[in-house]
């Protein structure tokens, strides 16, 4: 028989001379799937989440091609369902009839669905092949958040809830989520990968990816050891706030359909009842509950919506228990409008009935919800026991009160729904103190691992608001989380139990994800949008960037060093790091001018503002700075050499082994540009200067001679705008420390002195009154609510000086610099001549 030559085709990438046997990359898949089964389903093995892709990624950069490199994600998608979801499988298998084993067989099939960020990582790995390790790593990360925020996923699953089991790593959880720890763990591996390709490569190879990896999990359980103490302090001083005691009822009553062939409708209703009365009394008497807390659908009819006489008297007799027992009740039930049918939380109050029903946002697909794409009768023959319910419209808060007037603002959430971070962010911004799970996981009386995994996941919600849950199911696992994310206490699988655990009315600690929201994976999706963009540009560019050969390489006269030109000469870490510091502070400024133009308007009206502030944008811009200032150097010939003199070492370049300029297309942190040497190894210099390097390097013009247009031709349009901005920048007005730290002082001094003078009688009014430490808190406060007002000014004009730039350097370029000039003397006057004068107004017209 002869072979058929286009056979195995999707396998030959794979067999090239760089991969070696078939057998390798499965090895590869199969390491990887394994430790990642361990990682899921151990709560002690958080470790392996810092290594588990590590064999994936070695046998997945050996493919020569995106086809080979493709089908190496499918592969995985297959063994990553399998090593992590056949407990899904089997819960899905029993509920549907079609058998554990088909189930199972169902979800790994499906994997590559399930799981889309593999195909987004490895595919954008194998596009930014060209770029350097660190930056290829950045942005196969990105595409792996991206994928999961833009393609959510069933179970809300990602990476980074592994690190569930670690105290100290998950709290960085309240920064970004599960998603940023799920960052941290892919570039963890990445420089772990990089490491083991790199063993042979000499000592000092080695130590810089292992040093990355240590590094990002040191920088985790920093903050962690940081971050744990306040938490723990905030929780102590929340057991003085006014507090009610909820009763968690698991009554271990399942399968409600088999009941009912069994019996009758009402018989299991009646059961259930009765069952739930019979714990409720007991949780009163014996465990001091001030409120009762029912599973979901516990109540499986519409409550206050009777569809019969028998209905009307179980929603008056669940009513009469509330009124008897004095506590209010939330329970399971369904609810109907012109729309259809919603799974529900109702909420009873005694003496005043129904007070609010919040509505499930997330039903599971197909099991819950149908699109209305999807339904029809043909659709209902091929899987009839698909529910019908509808989505609610998202979070609702409402009060949990005791007779005596004690009330605590809860967020309800319904099974699904505490495994998507937005639900829980809106309702801590609308003001919840705590949050309250009610979840039907009778589903995985089989399977308990998908309950376990259930609230692993669901932990991470009080992380990321601070807010304490208490947490009730069927037949388990109900649990109290603490705002730490520790589960406090639980029950187990099939047990009928009470819980009981306390809520305060006291609010949380502020967190990033409370104020940005679930922010990391649409962060992915801008900087692959940014890198795309940037691709684009490079690939159509009418003049694309291309290397600068000298022209002559002359000494000055009488061949001694010039005076030196100032740049940054930094590794490509810490220029990405710089960067990638200022990205962070112009994101928190977005967030506050989004907070401001939203919802609070524009002034500085709380101090959880000033502190997001001072976290999330000073901090970053001094960090960057700090790590600039390390790697400043100077710049200048000597001898035949060109000289870098940084702070702790010298380099010097021999003229003749120079082949030329290459600038960088994005002047991030600052423009400059590579010194490709004959070697091949390139030096990356940061200099507004690029264009006189170029001339002096060419003519032997003195380092401090700015470029002509004419040197600047070559260089990218965002290059040449750095340049023009970097050289119209006037070191002592456009300085930091005093934009935004000494000058916002004066305006300050003027509102802080008012403020004293009308509230306590005189300039130290408060000094005499409550001390020096309340006098100076409230100058601070003052100075920071002007710091921020003053960079949010310097910001929007930062915005229109660049946009009236762009659109001279593309209709007159000959112009730039002198309209530059011009239009940053306007804005350095509106913004020191003008805030005085805007004061001084508004204290005049008052």
């Amino acid at each position: 028989m002869t072979p058929d030559p286009s056979a195995g085709a999707w396998l030959r990438p794979l067999r090239g001379q760089r991969l070696g046997p078939f057998t390798t990359l499965l090895a590869g898949i199969l390491a990887s799937a394994l430790l990642l089964s361990v990682y899921a389903h151990v709560e002690a093995a958080w470790p392996l989440g810092f290594v588990l892709l590590v064999p994936w990624l070695l046998v997945l950069d050996r493919a020569r091609s995106g086809r080979g490199v493709l089908l190496s994600a499918l592969l995985m998608g297959f063994a990553f369902s399998a090593a992590a979801f056949a407990w899904f499988g089997a819960a899905l298998g029993t509920f549907t009839g079609l058998g554990s084993l088909a189930g199972i067989a169902l979800v790994v099939l499906a994997g590559p669905l399930l799981q889309p960020q593999l195909l987004a990582f490895a595919l954008v790995r194998w596009w930014a092949r060209g770029h350097g390790p660190a930056l290829r790593a950045l942005a196969a990360a990105a595409a792996w958040v991206a994928s999961e925020a833009l393609l959510p996923k069933l179970l809300g699953d990602t990476l980074g809830h592994g690190l569930h089991g670690s105290a100290w790593l998950r709290q960085a959880a309240d920064l970004g989520g599960a998603t940023g720890l799920t960052v941290v763990l892919l570039l963890a591996n990445e420089a772990l990968a990089r490491a083991w390709q790199q063993r042979h490569a000499g000592a000092a190879r080695l130590a810089r990816p292992l040093l990355a990896a240590v590094s990002l999990a040191a920088g985790l359980a920093l903050y962690g050891a940081w971050r744990l103490p306040q938490v723990e302090a905030a929780m102590a001083e929340a057991a003085s706030a006014p507090a009610l005691r909820v009763a968690m009822v698991q009554s271990n009553l399942t399968d409600y359909e088999r009941r009912r062939r069994e019996s009758s409708a009402y018989d299991v209703v009646r059961e259930v009842l009765d069952t739930h009365y019979a714990l409720g009394f007991s949780a009163i008497r014996d465990h001091g509950a001030e409120a009762l807390l029912w599973s979901e659908t516990v109540y499986p009819t519409t409550f206050g919506q009777p569809r019969s006489e028998d209905a009307a008297l179980l929603d008056r007799e669940i009513q009469g228990f509330v009124d008897v027992t004095g506590v209010p009740l939330v329970f399971g039930s369904y609810e109907r409008d012109a729309r259809g049918e919603y799974n529900v939380a109702v909420f009873l109050e005694p003496g005043r009935g129904l007070l609010g029903r919040y509505r499930k946002t997330h039903p599971f697909p197909l099991t819950e919800h149908v699109p209305d794409w999807l339904e029809g009768p043909a659709f209902r023959r091929l899987l009839p026991w698909a529910g019908g319910w509808r989505a609610g419209d998202g979070a609702r808060v409402l009060p949990l009160r005791h007779r005596d007037g004690r009330e605590v603002e809860v967020l309800p959430l319904i099974c699904l729904d505490d495994t998507r971070p937005g639900l829980a962010l809106e309702g801590a911004r609308q003001g919840a103190q705590a949050l309250l799970g009610l979840s039907n996981d009778s589903w995985f009386t089989h399977t308990p691992q998908g309950a376990r995994l259930h609230l692993a996941v669901a932990r991470f919600r009080s992380i990321e608001t601070r807010l304490p849950q208490l947490r009730v199911t069927t037949n388990g696992l109900s649990a109290i989380v603490d705002a730490s994310g520790a589960v406090v206490a639980r029950t187990e699988m099939g047990q009928q139990a009470v819980l009981t655990g306390t809520i305060s009315a006291a609010s949380p600690l502020p967190t990033l994800m409370v104020a940005w929201g679930d922010w990391v994976g649409r962060a992915g999706a801008g900087l692959l949008a940014v890198l795309g963009l940037l691709g684009l540009w490079r690939r159509f560019a009418p003049a694309p960037t291309r290397p600068w050969p000298p022209e002559r390489l002359r000494l000055p006269p009488g061949g001694v060093a010039t005076a030196g030109l100032p740049v940054l000469y930094a590794p490509g870490w810490a220029r990405l790091a710089i960067a990638l510091l200022r990205v962070v502070a112009g994101l928190g400024l977005v967030a506050l001018t989004h907070g401001m133009a939203t919802r609070i308007g524009w002034q500085v009206q709380s101090l959880s503002q000033l502190t997001l502030y001072a976290s999330a944008v000073l901090t970053p811009l001094v960090l960057a700075w700090a790590l600039g200032h390390a790697f400043r150097a100077r710049l200048g010939l000597e001898g035949g050499s060109l000289v870098i003199e940084g702070r702790r070492q010298r380099t010097e370049v021999p003229l003749a082994s120079i082949t030329g300029v290459q600038p960088w297309a994005l002047p991030l942190p600052l423009p400059g540009g590579d010194l490709v040497l004959a070697s091949g190894r390139r030096l990356g210099i940061g200099s507004s200067e690029l264009a006189a390097l170029r001339a002096a390097l060419g003519r032997g013009e003195r380092m401090e001679a700015a470029g002509s247009p004419a040197d600047e031709a070559g260089l990218p349009l965002l290059a040449r705008l750095a340049s023009a901005r970097q050289r119209a920048r006037r070191p002592g007005l456009d300085h930091g420390l005093l934009k935004f730290g000494l000058f916002p002082l004066l305006p300050a001094l003027v509102a802080f002195r008012l403020h004293q003078v009308i509230a306590f009688g005189g300039p130290f009014g408060e000094w005499l009154t409550y001390g020096p430490g309340a006098w100076l808190s409230g100058l601070l406060l003052w100075w920071g609510a002007w710091s921020l007002g003053l960079m949010l000014l310097a910001a929007a004009l930062r915005l229109l000086v660049e946009a009236f730039q762009l659109a001279a350097a593309l209709l007159a370029p000959s112009a730039a610099q002198t309209l530059r000039e011009g239009s940053e003397w306007l804005a350095r006057l509106v913004f020191y001549a003008g805030v005085p004068l805007w004061l001084g107004w508004r204290l005049l017209a008052a």
